[in-house]
């Protein structure tokens, strides 16, 4: 039997917030894909084009963070990638919800989601600010 064991410490590859930023990037990408997808092959479907996009433009930033945590201990950097998630969540998720289903996902669930991506960015910049070289082994 292999015994696959884990390091004893997290490098920096393989840090919670470096797979997190892949799979947050991973995901807005191929579902910005995705809708892209269904928008060119659906009538009226101008809110899943905006979905998509919105995702899309995030993807890369995520993957950006997550190469940012690969190179440098970054304390704003959970925050940001959190603030940037559920907001993506609230905004896009809002608008595939109204084009599927003709429903909100909740009252001002856009919006919220809106502010919290302004918030997320505003979180990133200040991250510049607060950037340290990575102590790893």
């Amino acid at each position: 039997m292999i015994r696959l064991s884990s390091p004893a410490q997290p490098s920096a590859a393989t840090s919670p917030l470096f797979r997190a930023g892949l799979a947050l990037g991973g995901l807005a990408g191929a579902l910005g894909v995705a809708l892209s997808a269904l928008a060119a092959h659906l009538d009226g479907t101008g809110l899943l084009s905006t979905a998509a996009e919105m995702l899309l433009f995030h993807a890369p930033a995520f993957l950006a963070l997550a190469a940012l945590a690969q190179v440098r201990k970054v304390p704003l950097l959970p925050l940001t990638l959190g603030l940037l998630a559920l907001g993506l969540l609230l905004f896009a998720g809002d608008l595939v919800s109204r084009a599927f289903r003709d429903a909100r996902l909740f009252p001002m669930a856009a919006p919220t989601g809106g502010m919290l991506l302004i918030v997320g960015w505003a979180s990133a910049a200040l991250s510049a600010l607060v950037v340290r070289p990575r102590a790893d082994p």
